[in-house]
């Protein structure tokens, strides 16, 4: 069995010198230098708005451990589908708190 360093660098997941770093619960550390976006759509959901979080690492239980917290800190629905989690509606600024208190770097994408 390798080290976690080891697994972490073949997933793509090789911190730099400069790179800031955030630590899951689990322990494992996330590279945080990559700017999660932050998307509101509306199209091909029948005009209902979802708030879509994208670029976040491509670890299925780290998307759904973010994916919980988020549904219960802004009290909606959602699940993780594509590498991406979808929340109900429009909430993009609490996710958008949320995600900088974890020490992502959040831009709000498209209109």
């Amino acid at each position: 069995m390798s080290s976690l360093q080891d697994q972490l660098k073949s997933l793509g997941f090789a911190p730099s010198a400069a790179a800031p770093e955030a630590e899951s619960d689990k322990g494992v550390t996330i590279d945080t230098s990559v700017p999660v976006r932050i998307q509101r759509q509306t199209k091909g959901r029948k005009g209902k708005g979802v708030t879509v979080v994208m670029d976040l690492p491509d670890q299925p239980e780290l998307l759904q451990e973010y994916a919980s917290a988020l549904r219960k800190i802004c009290g909606v629905g959602g699940s993780v589908k594509n590498s991406t989690i979808e929340l109900q509606g429009d909430q993009r600024q609490p996710a958008q708190q949320w995600l900088e208190q974890k020490g992502f770097k959040v831009k709000q994408a498209g209109g």
